[in-house]
C-alpha cells in the first residue's frame, strides 16, 4: 500500500453557521490528497492531460462521516493506494483532526479517458509504473 498524506487549517468559508465544516468539503479536501499525492511523484493531472492526453474523472464516491471537523481544527487529507490501476483507480481516503479522529473516510474510483475521443483508456503506463514503485518502495 501507498501511503499519502496533507495537513492544512479549517477555513471559514467552509464552515456553516454551526462552526462545523459543511459535508459538501469533504470531497474537495480528498481531492486535496489525491492531487498532491500526483505532484509530488512528478506526475501532477496536467501532465497526464497535456502530455498523455488522458483526463482522470471521477467515477464514484464513498463518504461516511465520522466526526465533525470545525473552525480551527487542522485535518489531515489521507489518501492510499492498494494496487496498481488498469481501467480504474481506486484510492481509499480519510480525513483526521490535529486529535487523530477521523472526521470521515470512504474512497474515489477514477477512472481514464481519452481527452480527444471521451472514451476509456487504460491507465497512462508512466502512472502505473510510478504507482508500482511506490508500491513496493522501490
Amino acid at each position: 500500500m501507498t501511503h499519502f498524506e496533507v495537513s492544512f487549517p479549517v477555513r471559514y468559508y467552509e464552515t456553516d453557521q454551526m462552526a462545523v465544516v459543511h459535508h459538501s468539503n469533504y470531497i474537495r479536501y480528498f481531492e486535496i490528497a489525491r492531487n498532491q499525492m500526483m505532484v509530488d511523484w512528478g506526475f501532477p493531472i496536467e501532465k497526464c492531460e497535456n502530455e498523455y492526453g488522458v483526463m482522470i474523472p471521477i467515477v464514484s464516491v464513498e463518504l461516511r462521516f465520522k466526526h465533525p471537523a470545525r473552525m480551527g481544527d487542522v485535518l489531515t487529507a489521507v489518501a492510499e493506494i492498494d494496487k496498481v490501476p488498469l481501467a480504474k483507480l481506486v484510492v481509499r481516503q480519510a480525513v483526521y483532526n490535529q486529535n487523530g479522529e477521523v472526521c470521515a473516510d470512504g474512497s474515489v474510483t477514477l477512472g481514464f479517458i481519452d481527452s480527444k475521443t471521451f472514451r476509456p483508456v487504460r491507465c497512462p503506463e508512466l502512472l502505473a509504473e510510478i504507482i508500482d514503485n511506490h508500491l513496493n518502495d522501490k
